[in-house]
């Protein structure tokens, strides 16, 4: 199963775009939807199976705030790097990689305690 972070990018004047990333292919989008299809349209017919993560803009006691501003530098750096046609260190990657597998946990753990709270 392909995992594909969205994440939410400042576009000046208060206006978001969106990155999808999914493993090193990623697209930008004016919506969370015109990312991920950018994406998608990048991904090959065996990674069509795809779980998706849009990202929250608030920390919560599944993603702490220290883990999303990491997040945040990580990605203004991976941008910086990718517009000068260059790639993160392999440290900056795994960190940027861990963070996104994180943020995926911690969706999965809302998701749980959204589940158990409606009593299923």
């Amino acid at each position: 199963m392909t995992k594909v972070a969205i994440l939410p990018i400042p576009a000046g004047h208060g206006e978001l775009s969106y990155c999808a990333i999914a493993g090193t292919k990623h697209a930008e989008g004016k919506t969370v939807g015109e990312a991920l299809d950018a994406l998608t349209a990048q991904l090959s017919a065996d990674e069509t199976s795809t779980l998706v993560i849009v990202q929250s803009l608030r920390s919560d006691r599944f993603f702490t705030a220290a883990q999303q501003q990491s997040l945040s530098a990580l990605m203004e750096r991976w941008r910086t790097v990718r517009d000068q046609g260059y790639t993160l260190s392999m440290d900056e990657q795994t960190e940027l990689e861990a963070l996104v597998e994180a943020e995926l946990h911690a969706a999965a753990a809302r998701a749980a305690t959204l589940a158990d709270a409606l009593g299923r």
